[in-house]
């Protein structure tokens, strides 16, 4: 069985994943995290509960490790569709990048842009943030990507779900055209498809698991209901959601 400590990591991330208590990597993680650091391009297919998050913030680390972050020029960049798994991520960072001098900021909307303009101003390694915000603090003159050296957008089959393709497409425009791209999806709808053979350079694909499944991590199940009133539909739904097939973990 692969061990993290067999994937070339920055020994201070290999510390930070003992501490964190985890010794194997998971199929999406042993399978992405060698091309990434490798400097290759990365599409990575997996359902949610499979630690996608992992294979991209731990390489990315360790990438970053030399070079120091200039003002308003973060050095990569991470998208995810929604403030919460944007929040996510930066989790994951902290959890990681603990032992290096890595700094990051965290663009998401419910946040005043003077507090999220004061850490871009210092200058970050890591940016973490949603399409809409990141694009608010460029059309302010607040933030350039020209110094993007690593670039990743997370549930890519989300962010089509709720719109934000044309977004992403502005977005790796403003980047280099020498970026390392990680792209991760659940599914590889046609519209996705059109993007990693638009912006991604012989990807290493990495698929481990059928598309559109759900993790293991996942306990899943049907509820009918007959039919009622607005109300009490609502209720008996409420009751539902809170019961033995809500997601865990």
């Amino acid at each position: 069985m692969t061990k993290f400590s067999d994937l070339k990591l920055d020994p201070k991330v290999l510390s930070a994943i003992a501490d964190a208590g985890y010794e194997s990597p998971t199929p999406i993680q042993e399978g992405a995290i060698p091309p990434a650091l490798e400097g290759r391009d990365v599409l990575g297919i997996a359902q949610t509960g499979t630690g996608k998050t992992a294979s991209f913030v731990l390489p990315m680390i360790t990438l970053l490790r030399r070079g120091r972050a200039r003002a308003r020029m973060p050095r990569s960049l991470v998208l995810a569709p929604t403030r919460e798994l944007a929040a996510q991520v930066a989790e994951n960072f902290d959890t990681y990048a603990k032992n290096t001098k890595l700094t990051k900021a965290l663009l998401i909307g419910g946040v005043s842009f003077k507090e999220q303009d004061i850490l871009i101003d210092k200058g970050v390694d890591v940016l973490i943030a949603t399409p809409g915000r990141l694009l608010d603090h460029f059309e302010r003159g607040k933030l350039l990507l020209t110094g993007v050296q690593v670039m990743v957008v997370d549930e890519a089959d989300r962010m089509l779900d709720m719109g934000f393709i044309p977004d992403i497409e502005r977005i790796f425009g403003l980047t280099p055209f020498t970026r390392q791209t990680l792209f991760f999806s659940a599914t590889m709808a046609p519209e996705i498809e059109r993007i990693t053979n638009t912006f991604l350079s012989n990807p290493a694909k990495v698929e481990v698991a059928r598309q559109a499944t759900a993790s293991e991590t996942i306990e899943q199940g049907v509820v009918m209901f007959r039919g009622g009133s607005r109300g009490s539909m609502a209720s008996r739904k409420t009751q539902a959601a809170s019961g033995p097939y809500r997601r865990r973990g």
